[in-house]
């Protein structure tokens, strides 16, 4: 019989990069695979679940309107324990951080059925940055028996804390999700002119800096902090600022209150992730304090500034594919500005190799999870194939 696989996701980031998971999943015939969803920001939940044509047999729809982390975790544990009774899973998968991947790992650990997690290992040392993400990620590992570590970095963290589950180097799902959006943007011109009347309001004789941040820590004073430096960027009218703003009222106030008559600055609404993929092509510079971010825009050779002190994305900084900028108004400012004024460095940053993965990582998880073998990514087999790939790109 095929292994019964459960995926449980809540948010759209989750979303994205299980996309492409749990279409590999769908299409191996050893697999049977389940798809639970909590419904956190529902909405942008759906554009997801749309866009790579995936209807889930669970659908919690969860949230509500200024919920609490402790509410919301409650309200997970009850609903999916009746889920793991329905379905009766032989495998739950989790992926990342948030309370769903916590709450659903904690479900299913009480219940005695193995817990995989999608993007192991993640670290800052920090419980407090990114919080409560920090703590998240460390509880489901504890719990896992299977950690799909997207680098060799992120499985030397798990070393270091002696954890007894399986560890398996398999790149990060996102570049699996990435990649196949991208391609479906660059072949198809009328799908491509239809994402760019989304921007017309663009101004194409000014770089682009597209922003996004929704960092808890950064309520307060963060985001007042950083408001201040995107009024003072946009002053300069060296740059146009393009900023989705998040759902969560503790950003939306801040932000629409600080910059919503504020020259050369765009506020839009939360993009689908098409859209979101087509405007990161656009942008010449991207602030960020979003994780996936870090991992996306190196792969489309985008310059990176992180708006947080720490992060669990250290390799992107290593490589130089990120720079940390933290939430002081005049740091984020200089940064920014030292990268419009030299386009040598901006360059640049399109050069350095993006460490997160080589768009196979869904691959090798479903061959773990199938008993099949496979070369981890960073493998020296792994890494001839990627040459062989990029050579044959080329030719």
């Amino acid at each position: 019989m095929p292994t019964r696989i459960l995926s449980i996701f809540g948010t759209r980031p989750e979303a994205i990069k299980m996309a492409p998971l749990v279409k590999r999943l769908e299409a191996d015939a050893n697999i049977e695979s389940v798809v639970c969803v909590t419904g956190q920001h529902q909405s942008m939940l759906n554009q997801v679940l749309d866009l790579f044509s995936i209807v889930p047999h669970y659908d919690l729809k969860l949230m509500t309107g200024n919920q609490t982390l402790n509410g919301l975790a409650s309200r997970l544990l009850a609903s999916l324990d009746d889920v793991l009774a329905a379905a009766q899973p032989d495998r739950v998968l989790v992926h990342g951080d948030t309370t769903t991947a916590s709450a659903a790992a904690l479900a299913a650990f009480h219940r005695r059925i193995p817990i995989g997690h999608v993007e192991a290992g993640l670290r800052t040392g920090n419980l407090m940055q990114p919080w409560p993400e920090e703590m998240n990620r460390r509880v489901v590992d504890v719990m896992s028996d299977l950690m799909f570590a997207p680098t060799a970095s992120s499985k030397a963290n798990l070393a270091r804390e002696s954890l007894h589950g399986r560890v398996i180097v398999t790149g990060n799902t996102v570049i699996d999700a990435l990649n196949l959006t991208v391609a479906r943007i660059d072949g198809d011109a009328a799908l491509r002119a239809e994402l760019d009347t989304r921007f017309e309001f663009l101004n194409n004789t000014l770089p682009v800096l597209l922003v996004t941040g929704h960092r808890r820590e950064s309520f307060g004073d963060g985001f007042a902090n950083i408001c201040a430096a995107l009024g003072e960027l946009a002053s300069t009218n060296a740059v146009q600022i393009v900023y989705p703003v998040h759902l969560n009222p503790n950003v939306r106030g801040p932000v629409q209150e600080a910059l919503g008559a504020a020259r050369n600055v765009h506020l839009i609404e939360p993009l689908d992730y098409l859209g979101f993929v087509r405007l990161m092509q656009r942008a010449s510079i991207i602030l960020t304090d979003s994780g996936g971010v870090q991992e996306e825009a190196p792969a489309l050779g985008k310059p990176v500034l992180v708006m947080r002190d720490v992060t669990e994305r250290p390799e992107a900084v290593s490589a130089g594919t990120v720079r940390l900028v933290g939430t002081q108004r005049e740091v984020i400012v200089r940064s920014v500005m030292d990268l419009l004024e030299d386009a040598r460095e901006r360059d640049d940053f399109a050069r350095r190799i993006n460490p997160y993965g080589d768009g196979h990582a869904s691959e090798r998880i479903v061959a773990a999870l199938a008993g099949r073998p496979f070369d981890e990514f960073g493998s020296t087999a792994a890494l001839q194939a990627r040459r062989v790939a990029q050579t044959a790109s080329v030719l």
